[in-house]
């Protein structure tokens, strides 16, 4: 079998684009990735073609081989654009040869430890202002089926909060809180946004809140500032979504700068690099949260990794997302009543797209808003649930 093309395809996806990769190959197998990186569409589409140029030829079941071959000879290696594309085409080639012998692809890492993942929801607050709209909105996704709740409460803090600030900014985590009760896990996103002392201020004001962990409270190129920070936090810190390849992850692991790591499989070198970045966790018995607030071929090789990793703690997913999530693929996620998602048991990574679909929703710019106070604007005012919901979930 020998590849042909790889190629990408574009969808609005309200905030970013998701990028789809196809991988085909001589024999009419088709395998599909995701390279998604927001803001970035068309650098990553234009490092996915130089990608093809690459491997055009190559048999796509040495996946080992040739990711190796195109990291060492990469002249400027790593960084966001390079590493998404590299992740996606790696994605993809596991899905073909998961689909050449017909089976999913947590078959080829090593068969299932678990058939489902607990998961916890993002973008569930979408369009919420008040501590009121998001106590209403923590409810009716508790009453959904979700067990864990994460957001960014920060607005547009950038490195520093007045007190004044921090205490309106937490009047919706408290009123969440309490709206749901102790049993519903709280997760609180810092999106990298402050500095040493800001950062361990607010890890102590959200003591009081008992959240899961605080997502990278501040910028993730600074693992000297995530150590100050952790020693002195009195809740879990969690990081790792902007760190590519296991290079980044050795030294946070080595110096105890994180509790929780969240590689994204779609920027950190896909299924393999994120297995490995798992060991090297487990070594330090630190849980593995992946990142991965995306689309349906980051969720489902994400799912897969679940299937097989024995320190996978946390499944990261949107609440709703995007009316026509539902159509452009035949992802059918199913979501239990004790809020976790059952992992997929499709041929490859179990996704199909429909291009007739993905047409309607052309390219649009999106530039991202993270210092502009649109934080809670993560999905649009008509996003929907796309889950199949168990009986007891569904009542």
């Amino acid at each position: 079998m020998k590849i042909t093309s790889v190629e990408t395809v574009v969808v609005d996806f309200y905030r970013t684009n998701l990028i789809f990769l196809l991988l085909k190959t001589d024999e009419g197998l088709t395998g599909v990735a995701e390279a998604t990186l927001e803001g970035q569409e068309h650098a990553v589409r234009g490092a996915v073609a130089v990608v093809a140029d690459r491997v055009r030829g190559k048999d796509p079941l040495r996946i080992s081989e040739t990711i190796y071959e195109l990291n060492r000879d990469g002249y400027w290696r790593g960084g966001p654009v390079t590493m998404t594309a590299l992740s996606a085409l790696e994605m993809a080639m596991w899905d073909v040869s998961s689909r050449a012998l017909g089976v999913p692809v947590h078959r080829m890492l090593g068969g299932q430890v678990r058939d489902r993942v607990r998961a916890y929801a993002n973008g569930w607050f979408s369009g919420a202002r008040t501590p009121e709209d998001f106590a209403q909105a923590a409810v009716e996704t508790v009453a959904q089926g979700f067990r864990g709740l994460k957001w960014d409460p920060f607005e547009a803090a950038d490195l520093e909060v007045k007190p004044a600030d921090l205490r309106r900014m937490l009047e919706p985590v408290a009123a969440v809180r309490e709206a749901v009760g102790d049993d519903v896990e709280l997760f609180i996103e810092g999106h990298g946004r402050f500095d040493v002392p800001t950062a361990i201020r607010v890890a102590r004001e959200l003591e009081q809140y008992l959240p899961v962990f605080f997502e990278e409270p501040c910028p993730p190129d600074g693992i000297d500032a995530l150590v100050e920070i952790r020693s002195k936090s009195p809740i879990a810190i969690a990081a790792g979504e902007r760190w590519f390849g296991r290079h980044a992850f050795v030294p946070a692991l080595a110096r105890s700068a994180v509790d929780f790591v969240q590689p994204d499989v779609t920027h950190a070198g896909g299924l393999m690099e994120l297995s490995f970045i798992s060991t090297l966790a487990a070594a330090h018995y630190v849980p593995f949260a992946p990142h991965n607030p995306s689309g349906p071929l980051s969720t489902a090789a994400t799912l897969q990794l679940g299937a097989t990793l024995p320190n996978f703690r946390y499944l990261e997913i949107m609440a709703v997302d995007v009316p026509w999530r539902s159509a452009i693929s035949n992802e059918a996620l199913v979501l239990t009543e004790d809020g976790d998602v059952m992992i997929p048991d499709g041929i490859g990574l179990g996704i199909e797209l429909d291009f007739d679909a993905i047409a309607e929703h052309p390219y649009s710019p999106h530039p991202m808003r993270l210092f502009d106070d649109a934080v809670a604007d993560i999905r649009p005012a008509d996003a929907r649930s796309y889950f199949n919901l168990t009986p007891a979930a569904a009542a």
